[in-house]
């Protein structure tokens, strides 16, 4: 038995009329899942990059994260709806199935898209940009599986990134 299981996405994307910037992940990791909100394994750099990025501390809650992305005109989700997944592993995704970004940009004055790692640009460029004619830039993973990038050059990457 390999452990694949066919998932749908549990957690809602988060923006407002006032997101300006739209970042999508891949597809939420077991931790995520468990957790019920983005970026919820303690060792993903998610909430450390944009805390340094716009100033403060990272956000513990969930209500503190959904405040600090309305509060820095920030939406969040992720490109895929569900797939069939190993564990959290990326490379494992099959069966794929897109989210659906209209809501988003049809309420949001998003002037920017960002994809958080490579993974993330895959399935964006395969399922996303025919639909949505955007380009998305790809930012450094912020997952602990990418080791290759600092806390300090993730931060400084986001940074020039996000503040254009």
């Amino acid at each position: 038995m390999d452990n694949t299981h066919y998932v749908t996405h549990p957690i809602p994307p988060v923006y407002d009329e006032n997101s300006e910037i739209l970042i999508l992940g891949s597809f939420p990791s077991v931790k995520s899942r468990e957790a019920g909100f983005f970026y919820g394994h303690p060792q993903n750099r998610f909430w450390r990059v944009l805390a340094a990025v716009y100033g403060g501390e990272p956000p513990a809650t969930t209500e503190e994260k959904i405040a600090f992305l309305h509060r820095n005109h920030v939406a969040l989700w992720d490109v895929l709806a569900a797939c069939e997944i190993k564990g959290s592993a990326d490379s494992s995704i099959r069966s794929a199935v897109p989210t659906d970004l209209s809501a988003i940009l049809e309420t949001a004055p998003i002037r920017a898209v960002f994809v958080n790692g490579k993974t993330a640009e895959k399935y964006y460029r395969q399922y996303q940009l025919p639909k949505t004619g955007r380009e998305a830039v790809c930012l450094p993973s912020t997952s602990p599986a990418n080791a290759a990038k600092s806390l300090d050059a993730l931060i400084r990457e986001w940074g020039e990134a996000l503040k254009r």
